[in-house]
């Protein structure tokens, strides 16, 4: 008789070398009642009115009975402790340093699995970059935050503990597949290559998770960061989220720019933290952001 498939559940005090070793093994860990009751409590406050106002998927994938709200850096104070919980940045430190000079937030996203919302495929994140990152390179690590209890019932994430080490090929059996119950407060932290999906929710309530997703800096972020936490929301911040962002030089060479001002009034190369400490005016990201926005508002009216 073949034993169920088991993920491993660490306290709140676990070391991040602990929970590291315990992903590369097994691709995903859960971390039990890390994110304090005041903590949750401000994030489901700031959180609810955008997820309230979020339209649900238009595919299987997205889920027709799911909402997927992003921009939690820019919308959620809360949350931005989340991006920056020091056992979560520890982690990546030693997740992702192997494969990069500089890691980055990869997407931020509260994904609601509302009642009779059925099985999301099975499958691998790292397939965002199209299969194209070699397998020997591990390009992301992920969180899924708990903001209400995780349950078989009500659409807890599916995981294939093990899976992260198998070859692309190999599928998984009904038997390998687990669950990630845990409390609200609680958070599942799992590697790019794991086999994972949401869940069946079967119950008459919500299940509502915050998806914060750490990647190799080198890498496109799956959600664009500069759009959804532009330059005038961004200045703002604590510098080390800024970077975190992307505002910050990936490697020697990732990510400088020309400030577009008249000739002379800036250095011609400079690093992204520039625009926030150098002598570009304090309105230069707001005008930015919004001829950007009128030009794609421009464009979307022309095609109607």
């Amino acid at each position: 008789m073949t034993t169920a498939p088991r993920l491993t559940h660490l306290p709140a005090d676990t070391t991040p070398d602990h929970l590291k070793e315990v992903v590369a093994r097994d691709g995903a860990a859960i971390v039990d009642n890390l994110m304090p009751a005041e903590l949750l409590t401000r994030v489901r406050n700031e959180i609810t009115p955008y997820v309230d106002a979020t339209s649900t998927g238009h595919d299987d994938f997205t889920g027709r009975r799911t909402t997927r709200t992003g921009a939690l850096v820019a919308r959620s104070p809360a949350c931005r402790e989340l991006v920056m919980h020091p056992l979560i940045n520890a982690a990546c430190d030693l997740f992702l340093s192997p494969f990069c000079d500089r890691y980055q937030l990869h997407l931020t996203q509260v994904i609601r699995i509302m009642p009779e919302q059925g099985e999301q495929v099975l499958h691998r994140d790292r397939l965002a970059w199209g299969g194209f990152v070699p397998r020997s390179i591990e390009p992301q690590l992920n969180t899924i935050w708990a903001i209400t209890d995780f349950t078989q019932t009500n659409g807890a994430t599916r995981v294939v503990p093990g899976s992260n080490q198998w070859p692309d090929e190999r599928q998984a059996h009904e038997d390998e597949i687990t669950y990630a119950g845990m409390t609200a407060g609680s958070v599942i932290v799992y590697s790019g290559s794991v086999i994972h999906s949401g869940g069946r929710n079967t119950s008459d309530a919500d299940r509502v998770g915050i998806n914060i997703t750490y990647s190799l800096g080198w890498l496109r972020q799956e959600e664009n960061q500069f759009l959804s936490c532009p330059p005038h929301i961004a200045r703002e911040l604590d510098p080390e989220l800024r970077a975190l962002l992307g505002y910050s030089m990936g490697s020697y060479a990732l990510g400088y720019f020309s400030p577009p001002t008249p000739p002379g009034e800036n250095p011609e190369v400079v690093p992204p933290e520039f625009l926030f400490n150098g002598q570009i005016g304090a309105d230069w990201g707001q005008d930015l952001f919004s001829s950007v926005t009128a030009r794609v508002a421009s464009q979307l009216g022309q095609r109607d």
